[in-house]
């Protein structure tokens, strides 16, 4: 079965997503976990040393420069479920407009990133990956705030990693998933390119009101 970007937008829009076992299998399977990991966009938990490095912009962030740069990142290392079909379903899911990329630079070197798709007013994250101190924390504030400013109501993370239960992921039941799943399908889409990202003083003062407010 080739994975078609039709195939994934109808997958993702049933609660299920694609993974292979290894790099050099060519095997795909579908995973519709028991429970699901999901970032609430009012609950990121920012540190005071998290925040401090926001503010100090040791990193340049950008939206959809470098997506296969990104994905290229993600499966860097020793096993990884991103085999050769899923970086090509992937690719061409980005050329439709579905999945994008946010991407952390050091001069001309690409240092960290996640990446995922979207539907409706979902994120599905699908991978983020570091390559200096604190890569990922930083990719994740910048996104969860730019996905708060533009309108998404869902950040699936698929799985809950004790580095994103440390940031404020949660697990929901299957079930429960489904009913935010149904929600963030419902009405207009949101679109993750219609505002520019924000600078690193609204990314640490948008997730500190919000967390607090949650």
């Amino acid at each position: 079965m080739k994975l078609t970007p039709e195939l994934l937008l109808r997958a993702y829009g049933a609660g299920i997503f694609p993974m292979a076992d290894a790099r050099d299998d060519p095997r795909i399977y579908w995973v519709d976990p028991k429970f699901r990991g999901v970032m609430p966009l009012d609950g990121f938990h920012m540190s005071r040393s998290l925040a401090r490095r926001i503010r100090a912009e040791p990193f340049r962030v950008s939206l959809n420069e470098d997506f296969a740069g990104v994905v290229t990142g993600c499966g860097e290392r020793e096993t990884t479920w991103i085999n050769g079909p899923i970086f090509e379903a992937y690719g061409a899911l980005h050329a439709r407009g579905h999945a994008h990329s946010l991407e952390l630079w050091e001069g001309e070197a690409l240092v960290g990133g996640v990446y995922g798709v979207t539907l409706g007013r979902a994120f599905f994250g699908e991978s983020m990956f570091s390559r200096r101190r604190d890569a990922s924390k930083v990719a994740l504030a910048y996104l969860v705030a730019h996905l708060a400013q533009t309108g998404f109501e869902l950040f699936d993370t698929q799985f809950l990693t004790e580095h994103l239960a440390s940031l404020g992921g949660i697990e929901v039941p299957r079930a429960r998933y489904h009913q935010l799943l149904e929600l963030a399908l419902a009405g207009s889409d949101a679109r993750i390119g219609a505002r520019p990202l924000p600078d690193a003083h609204s990314v640490v003062q948008r997730i500190t009101q919000t967390s607090k407010r949650a």
